[in-house]
């Protein structure tokens, strides 16, 4: 087998479901893990920003979700699932069970389309209190190792075509207050020194996030308490 294919097949696993007991409710998580650690650059509340990674965790919470400290409940999460050594942790109201996954050349992409509250990044003022909560969260695993620069260069490379999909959508949006964006590649290996939407990894990345996102967001997507409580 080429080594290419094993880190295509091999490194990150295939997100398996499970749920939680919290406050009387079973809560679905979705649970990703590395055979091998993994680079990540992203901007979820657990793990964000660069570093070396084993796992990640997108857990669905109700909206009702008030607890101000975020990164410390996913932990508290991770250890309940036995996930050992640093990770990645993302909330969502939408339930995780309808994560859509796509991949394109080798990149994977899982993403959890919320679109309660869309918003323009640049809006002209204080979005008003009172809106549903919405959290687009979209977790890339590239089959080659990517440079730092290149890393993030593919955060912004997903994010404007999670964008793009949302103006093809209808929504006068380029996307919510919370989403969230985890890119994960190989330690090791020479690395890739570009991650935007031209460059080897970052077309087929631009691809699959905007099939993703454009496929999650058809239709009306019900928050999983919503749903729950009928």
């Amino acid at each position: 087998m080429h080594p290419l294919d094993r880190r295509l097949w091999y490194v990150l696993r295939e997100p398996f479901l499970t749920t939680r007991d919290e406050d009387g409710w079973n809560i679905p998580l979705l649970v990703w893990r590395a055979d091998e650690p993994l680079l990540a650059v992203g901007t979820a509340p657990l793990g964000g920003g660069i570093g070396v990674r084993r796992w990640v965790v997108n857990a669905t919470v109700p909206m009702s979700y008030d607890r101000d400290d975020p990164a410390a409940h996913l932990a508290e999460l991770a250890d309940g699932l036995g996930l050992a050594g640093p990770g990645v942790g993302l909330l969502t109201g939408v339930d995780v069970a309808e994560a859509v996954a796509r991949a394109d050349s080798g990149v994977r992409v899982w993403a959890t389309v919320g679109l309660g509250t869309p918003v323009w990044a640049a809006a002209p003022a204080p979005a008003p209190a009172a809106q549903r909560v919405g959290t687009v969260n979209i977790v890339v695993y590239v089959p080659a190792r990517l440079g730092e620069a290149a890393l993030v260069n593919a955060v912004a490379t997903a994010t404007e075509a999670k964008a793009q999909a949302i103006w093809e959508l209808g929504l006068a949006a380029t996307g919510t207050p919370t989403d969230a964006v985890t890119v994960l590649c190989p330690a090791d290996g020479e690395p890739a020194a570009y991650g935007g939407p031209r460059s080897t990894w970052g077309a087929p990345l631009a691809r699959a996030v905007h099939a993703a996102v454009r496929a999650g967001g058809v239709g009306t997507v019900v928050p999983w308490s919503d749903r729950r409580a009928g």
